[in-house]
């Protein structure tokens, strides 16, 4: 299996728009996954992000603890509230990793519009957070857009239903192994699973406990890297939308490596999604009619441990 690196430049400077979709449709036929560079996302900005997110790992417990929340809640998620494996039906370990969520805020619906919540103690994260979400937002229906044309649909196909959509930003802490201790059998930094929305675009840290893709061979392969690209995949409801031409595909993080006791990574994982009320039919029909915020609430539920 293939997770090829494709260009967006011919895509954003017109050159090459139609090349660009068929390496597009070509990488989520065949891995689900893909990399991506010309995206126009300042390096800067996703550098600042990560090093304002490490400040507040490195607070405290007692200080994080003051915006714990549980999984779909607006702050900070403790280590031993998620465990992904459970979308899958695999009863795991918790997870070994913390993380700080924020979402979408211009709605009524109180599950999936919440006022985000910024910790005092790093004043300059929520600036520089909200600026990565403009940008993720944007190249998120860029992304939609491609896969229209793609699929030789109306550029709008999909963004249509991205007027006022729920997305999330997961800043995820991994620690080191020698913070964590020993992981348990079956335990891992993210437990093996799929995403759940549209698409996901993933700003990653290299590191022996990183990413794996679950092949259509059926076997587990390291993700490629590069520093400059984003890792992009769909989720659950885009594969039912495009009737399975796309794969959403099963993929885990490694846990901590006792080859890497120290390796302590931090990664920006932004999943898009669409209106929380739109009614996504499948292609060809193969799929009953389901409204986004309902099939996304059930996933969620899915993982959320206790």
């Amino acid at each position: 299996m293939a997770v090829p690196l494709v260009d967006l430049t011919p895509w954003f400077d017109g050159s090459g728009r139609s090349a660009v979709a068929r390496q597009v449709d070509d990488a989520l036929r065949d891995s689900g996954f893909l990399l991506v560079t010309g995206h126009g996302v300042p390096d800067g900005l996703r550098a600042r992000t990560r090093e304002l997110a490490r400040r507040f790992f490195s607070l405290p417990v007692a200080d994080k603890q003051r915006y714990a929340v549980t999984v779909g809640g607006r702050g900070w998620l403790p280590p031993g509230v998620e465990a992904n494996g459970f979308a899958e039906g695999t009863p795991t370990p918790p997870d070994l990793k913390e993380s700080y969520s924020l979402g979408a805020e211009e709605g009524s619906d109180p599950f999936w519009f919440q006022p985000n919540v910024f910790p005092s103690e790093v004043p300059e994260l929520e600036a520089t957070v909200r600026e990565y979400v403009g940008r993720m937002r944007a190249l998120s229906d860029e992304l939609l857009t491609i896969f229209a044309v793609a699929l030789g649909l109306p550029e709008t196909f999909f963004t249509r239903h991205s007027g006022r959509p729920t997305y999330t930003l997961n800043i995820n802490h991994y620690p080191p192994m020698s913070a964590v201790g020993t992981p348990e059998p079956g335990q891992f930094r993210i437990g093996p699973h799929t995403d759940f929305g549209t698409v996901t675009v993933l700003d990653r840290q290299y590191g022996v406990g990183g990413l794996q893709v679950f092949s259509s061979a059926g076997e587990w392969e390291d993700a490629p890297f590069d520093p400059a690209a984003f890792t992009i995949n769909i989720g659950d409801l885009m594969a039912r939308w495009v009737s399975d031409r796309w794969r959403s595909t099963r993929h885990r993080v490694l846990p901590p490596d006792a080859s890497a006791p120290d390796e302590d990574l931090v990664s920006l994982i932004f999943f898009y999604e669409c209106d929380h009320d739109a009614r996504i039919v499948s292609l060809d029909g193969r799929y009953p009619e389901v409204v986004a915020s309902e099939y996304l609430k059930e996933k969620l539920d899915s993982i959320t441990v206790g």
